[in-house]
């Protein structure tokens, strides 16, 4: 069953974080749990849509897909088109 939250906090360069579920205690994802190409992170903020799986430690994110970005001041970093 796919559920949805909100991300809680992620930290980038540890790998992982939690998303938080109105009700709910706040669940652990790992970076290999997103579904995205490229470089694998989350915004603070940001909703998302996942299904729950049990591991050796407790619940814990699994296939998370993005359904909205957070709101950022900052542009979203792009590649060029053609490599230079």
């Amino acid at each position: 069953m796919r559920l949805q939250g909100r991300v809680k906090w992620f930290d980038a360069r540890k790998g992982y974080g939690f998303i938080e579920r109105e009700g709910e205690d706040d669940v652990f994802v790992h970076y290999s749990s997103i579904q995205m190409e490229g470089y694998k992170a989350l915004e603070d903020g940001e909703e998302v849509e996942f299904e729950i799986v049990q591991s050796d430690r407790g619940p814990q994110a699994a296939n998370v897909t993005r359904l909205t970005k957070a709101s950022s001041s900052a542009p979203e970093a792009t590649e060029p088109d053609q490599p230079w």
